[in-house]
């Protein structure tokens, strides 16, 4: 799993890749903590196009960005999701915490 983080403006885009499981999940919440406390975004972006697979540990890893975002008044967007992982976010109520888009 990797993770790539673009900037522009007031928006950070996190490019998820491979799979989000308990072993990869630390490694991403860091980098995408570490580019919003440095950039202080009003949007971030998760971007699960490439995303293959997804187990709690992605709905952790969802919730959490959430409540560090809320924090400075900073909005969430899900987009890309496959069907399987949309599925996943849509059952875990995520749509109520961010916009929630499937592929």
């Amino acid at each position: 799993m990797s993770v790539e983080i673009n900037v522009t403006g007031e928006v950070v885009t996190a490019y998820l890749k491979g799979e989000i499981d308990h072993h990869s999940a630390k490694e991403i919440r860091d980098n995408i903590d570490n580019a919003i406390e440095l950039n202080m975004p009003t949007l971030l972006v998760l971007d699960f196009k490439d995303v293959g697979f997804m187990d709690s540990s992605g709905i952790g890893l969802v919730m959490g960005r959430y409540r560090n975002l809320v924090k400075s008044g900073a909005e969430l967007h899900i987009t890309g999701a496959p069907p399987q992982i949309y599925k996943i976010l849509k059952l875990a109520g995520i749509e109520k915490l961010a916009r929630l888009e499937e592929r």
